[in-house]
């Protein structure tokens, strides 16, 4: 009853890893099976960082050209209409035969002959002033300005030069940003797919076993507890496999969340770790520094330094004086009633020079002063924090890059040993000449032998693309 359990279950995961062969097989057409430089250039498309990134850049290079306007002339139209509620009156100090005292001839009702706007726009208040102007007020025109001499915009559009050359800095971090996950992420999937193959390989190894204890103890030649132990060894097996196979899942799916592009999309990754192995035995890891003029948070810090330089400048230029040009031309008319045809309209036009020379402004021109050095001091602070963080973050990967390479080349050497002493341990049991225990110490030595070489790969790999990122190396310009 036991071996029939352990047989179903070994048929399970015999036929699991057979679908998923065939389905592998039968979505060769729907599966999309990728390099690592195709995951690089659909994420430059599609990820999301990458894309608000790149529209930030755009947005600032809109503002930009908004700050530029203000060089040129801001021409406004205008129009206006004025009911007047309550009329001026305006008293003589002497008196004016006929217009003491008497009353008016009521608000509005002057009906003088052609324009009325030419008709009398005053009349007789009480006590001998006189009201002047007219009910209604119309004006039309254009009016025009333009900066001639302003120390302080000239400024402030070096600043708004500097926000686009900061947005394309913070995008070009996102691109590296993006690299580096990408990288990692697909470094991760044939991780998966390595241990699910040794795992794989460790279960047939296992399921064979068991089937040659159970002859043997059919012919009397292995004992009870030897079919136990082959038994224990494959149930043992499936969990890993299934773990395994999950892994595989789930990282695929992390590949193309990073990558941006749909979660049903069926991929697959190329290659296997040991396409990079060469590397490994090849390259000399150099524990020296870098150079890091390309790491983008610095050159983001440098930037923001630059701008507060500028910042500073433009408020020590804001006590300077300023001249600007302007033009203006109106049309008016002044009537007492809404016949629109007979209106006269006067025409009133300027051009000048206004000059606006600061004199006091409570301080705050100071204190700003003030305020943006206060910041270019913590900056150069956060500049030296971030340098040295930067430093022993490098020096990190460096480390890592070299443990790998040292545990890849022990690796290779324990696989080899392991793979030899498990081909005999498994020819010896094979002719009774040792036990099953020692077949699975065989095993489990090689198992981890190949977990061990797959995993140096991927810690190198690994390290050296955070390595890349910290640097700068950017794939888009190689």
């Amino acid at each position: 009853m036991l071996f029939t359990l352990f047989a179903v279950m070994a048929m399970s995961v015999s036929l699991s890893a057979q679908d998923m062969a065939e389905a592998a097989d039968s979505s060769k057409t729907a599966t999309k099976v990728i390099s690592i430089e195709q995951a690089l250039e659909i994420a430059l498309s599609e990820n999301a960082s990458v894309k608000v990134a790149d529209m930030e850049v755009l947005r600032t290079g809109y503002a930009r050209k908004g700050s530029y306007a203000s060089l040129f002339p801001q021409i406004d139209g205008n129009a206006a209409y004025q009911r007047t509620i309550k009329k001026q009156v305006m008293y003589m100090d002497f008196d004016m035969p006929g217009m003491g005292g008497g009353k008016g001839e009521g608000e509005g009702k002057g009906e003088g002959k052609g324009d009325s706007s030419s008709s009398s726009s005053s009349s007789t208040a009480a006590g001998g002033g006189f009201e002047v102007g007219r009910w209604n007020t119309w004006s039309a025109g254009v009016s025009a300005s333009m900066p001639l001499v302003n120390a302080q915009l000239w400024q402030s559009l070096k600043i708004s030069d500097m926000d686009v050359e900061l947005a394309v800095e913070k995008a070009r971090s996102s691109k590296l940003e993006m690299v580096k996950q990408v990288k990692q992420a697909y470094f991760a999937c044939l991780l998966a797919k390595e241990a699910f193959g040794v795992y794989k390989s460790v279960y047939e190894n296992a399921l064979a076993n068991l089937e040659q204890t159970q002859r043997k103890y059919n012919a009397q030649k292995a004992s009870e507890l030897d079919l136990a132990r082959a038994k224990t060894s494959l149930a043992n097996a499936i969990p890993n496999v299934f773990d395994a196979e999950n892994s595989v899942v789930l990282s695929l799916w992390q590949l193309k969340a990073v990558m941006g592009v749909d979660l049903s999309e069926e991929i697959d990754v190329d290659g296997t770790l040991l396409d990079y192995d060469d590397e490994l035995l090849e390259v000399s890891v150099c524990m020296e520094q870098p150079d890091l003029s390309g790491n983008s948070s610095l050159r983001q810090l440098d930037i923001q330094a630059q701008q507060l330089a500028a910042s500073i400048k433009a408020q020590e230029y804001a006590s300077l004086p300023s001249i600007a040009l302007s033009f203006s031309y109106s049309m008016n008319a002044m009537t007492n009633d809404f016949k629109f045809n007979t209106y006269r309209w006067s025409p009133y036009s300027y051009v000048g020079l206004s000059l606006q020379v600061p004199i006091f402004a409570g301080g705050k021109r100071a204190n700003a002063v003030r305020q943006a050095r206060v910041q270019a001091d913590e900056l150069a602070i956060q500049t030296q924090e971030t340098e040295r963080q930067l430093r022993i973050a490098i020096r990190q990967c460096l480390n890592t890059m070299d443990t790998a390479v040292k545990s890849y080349s022990s690796a290779l050497s324990a696989v080899e040993s392991a793979g030899k002493a498990y081909d005999i341990a498994s020819k010896s049991y094979s002719v009774g000449k040792n036990t099953l225990t020692d077949l699975n110490d065989a095993q489990l030595a090689l198992t981890q032998a190949r977990l061990t070489s797959s995993q140096a790969v991927y810690n190198y790999l690994v390290a050296k693309a955070n390595l890349e990122s910290h640097i700068g190396a950017d794939f888009t310009n190689e």
